[in-house]
């Protein structure tokens, strides 16, 4: 995704899944199960410039879908991916 391997990277728990924050805002990912709107909410309001999520992560179809579309409304420069 053109990010710079030595960036620094943390790990935050939000909402009971493991997120890393590459170089703060550059990446953000989730690769816990159960990926839920209420946890994309949350991780919008961080404002990314992109986000990685794991394809089979999301609890439904219906929020995976939803995630692209939050980050539309939300952030539209957000690149969104789900690997």
């Amino acid at each position: 995704m053109g990010v710079d391997l030595t960036l620094p990277i943390r790990k935050e728990t939000i909402q009971g899944k493991s997120v890393f924050f590459v170089d703060d805002d550059a990446l953000v990912a989730c690769f816990d199960l159960r990926i839920n709107e209420a946890l994309i909410k949350e991780l919008a309001t961080k404002e990314p410039l992109r986000v990685v999520f794991r394809d089979d992560g999301f609890e439904s179809d219906a929020v995976k879908i939803n995630a692209e579309q939050i980050f539309k409304q939300v952030l539209p420069h957000t690149e969104v991916k789900a690997i």
